[in-house]
């Protein structure tokens, strides 16, 4: 099936279905009330999440590290912020998932775990090897 489908279509009838169910329990003007106060909650954890990862990112910098957790921590705050600016309570979670630094890692570990194994089963006609050079200098 097509991502593009899922994504478009699959997404935001979820997030109506959702909003149907919740607006049904809790009533219309608190279930729109509450996704304004997850938007406004998540922006404000994600800037203190940016915040903190820009420091920890410059920190690594000023002792020649390369700051790629800190960069990937980066990109995974500013993708939680949009989820967050999204209404709906589906997205709202994946935001609030990805802001969280435990899970953030974890899905760290997951993505990059499944990224190397990939690597591994398209290379495995690979060999490795050194060039050894027999002639021998005779100046």
């Amino acid at each position: 099936m097509n991502s593009f489908f899922l994504i478009f279509i699959g997404l935001p009838a979820l997030e109506i279905f959702l909003m149907i169910k919740i607006g049904a329990q809790v009533g219309a003007l608190n279930t729109v009330a509450l996704i304004f106060l997850t938007a406004i909650i998540g922006l404000y954890f994600a800037k203190l999440q940016g915040i903190q990862t820009l420091k920890s990112g410059m920190a690594n910098l000023y002792q020649n590290k390369m700051p790629a957790f800190e960069l990937m921590s980066g990109a995974s705050i500013a993708l939680a912020a949009l989820f967050l600016i999204i209404p709906g309570f589906f997205t709202d979670l994946i935001g609030f998932l990805l802001l969280i630094p435990f899970t953030r890692k974890i899905l760290f570990n997951i993505v990059l775990k499944n990224k190397s194994n990939t690597n591994i089963k398209n290379n495995k006609d690979t060999v490795e090897g050194e060039i050894v050079d027999s002639k021998k200098d005779d100046s």
